[in-house]
């Protein structure tokens, strides 16, 4: 005989339909799909196999009209084809996963008009929380805007405003200090910086590169930035770079991706990363020990800080008042080849008449 409680549509099923399949009580199904530790692991089994059988569908959305929390951070990056997000965002998912959340990613692509549909969207399905690495060129009103909205919002890497705001990143200028440091004690005179965008923490990025010229008493200063910090941007710098009659002996390079499109470059007009010119990155993504040559970078921990931003978006979600944080992770240098041996005097001499010349 056939159960006609089968045969009805199963986006018609009822707490109460399940809860008379399971021979339960219907706060008891309503325990379960809010996964309550209050029922037995016996009894849960049971309702779940009814609701697989009914095939009910639960109505997040509704419970959250109800009990104000959708379990969901939204997340918005601006290049989810950089390896550094990919490992960003698996720290955010490791950790939200440990307290039932979970993420909907968007990828801004650094367009503020994408970002803003994003956000609206995210508005919509009522998200407890944001996560957002702003888009260059995104106005600095618009994180008062998000708050205006009730949304928690943490940025990560970069900032728009000024303090207090929540935050998670790395410590920028000493990414640029820990680069330039080394590539001074190689012995080099002339480096410039690659790549860059319009945002805050590039402005830091670069504030730390004059200061470093200043501290050892550097002459030589030359910045080139393009659209954005890509390997095609990298790529096509480095060839403009060393055209020009001063040309720099090192490149620090705003990130892996640019240092990537570096070496490439150097390649293809004829010149040796490591050897001709010196090569850093930032992130230290897991490329950067595969390349050729392999790729001294300077680590700034996307997963940790991936983790650190999903852990201080849940704090904000749970303590609204609470004092704003700022969580700011300290880089490290991981040396490889691309920096090549220390110069020998013969080599400062002849960069120093290369450049009179």
């Amino acid at each position: 005989m056939t159960d006609t409680r089968l045969s009805r549509d199963s986006s018609s099923v009822t707490l109460q339909d399940i809860a008379a399949h399971a021979g339960v009580s219907r706060s008891t199904v309503s325990l379960v799909l809010r996964e309550s530790p209050l029922v037995a692991e016996r009894t849960r089994r049971k309702v779940q196999k009814s609701i697989k059988t009914l095939g009910y569908v639960y109505n997040r959305g509704a419970a959250a009209m109800r009990g104000g929390r959708t379990q969901t951070l939204g997340v918005v990056v601006y290049d989810i084809a950089n390896p550094f997000f990919g490992a960003m965002v698996a720290g955010i998912n490791a950790e939200l996963s440990q307290q039932d959340y979970v993420s909907f990613l968007a990828n801004s692509e650094d367009s503020v008009s994408r970002q803003q549909r994003f956000l609206e969207r995210m508005r919509e399905h009522r998200v407890d929380g944001l996560l957002l690495c702003p888009a260059a060129g995104s106005s600095p009103d618009l994180i008062k805007t998000i708050e205006d909205w009730g949304m928690p919002c943490v940025q990560i890497l970069r900032y728009l405003g000024t303090p207090p705001y929540d935050y998670a990143g790395t410590d920028f200028r000493h990414v640029v200090r820990l680069g330039m440091d080394h590539l001074v004690s190689l012995g080099h005179q002339r480096i410039a910086f690659v790549g860059g965008a319009e945002h805050a923490v590039s402005q830091d990025r670069l504030k730390a590169y004059d200061e470093c010229l200043l501290r050892h008493g550097l002459a030589y200063r030359r910045l080139i930035l393009g659209e954005g910090v890509t390997r095609k941007d990298g790529f096509l710098l480095i060839q403009e770079l060393m055209q020009e009659t001063s040309r720099p002996t090192a490149v620090m390079c705003h990130n892996d991706m640019v240092a990537f499109g570096v070496m490439l470059g150097l390649k293809r007009i004829g010149l040796t990363p490591g050897k001709d010119c010196a090569v850093i990155g930032t992130d230290n993504v897991e490329e950067a020990a595969l390349g050729d040559p392999p790729l001294t970078s300077v680590a700034t921990h996307p997963y940790a800080i991936g983790e650190q931003a999903a852990r201080l978006a849940l704090r904000r979600i749970a303590a609204p008042k609470a004092p704003r944080e700022q969580v700011v992770l300290s880089p490290s240098l991981v040396i490889r080849d691309s920096c090549g041996k220390p110069l020998s005097e013969n080599d400062i001499r002849r960069d120093i008449t290369a450049c009179l010349n």
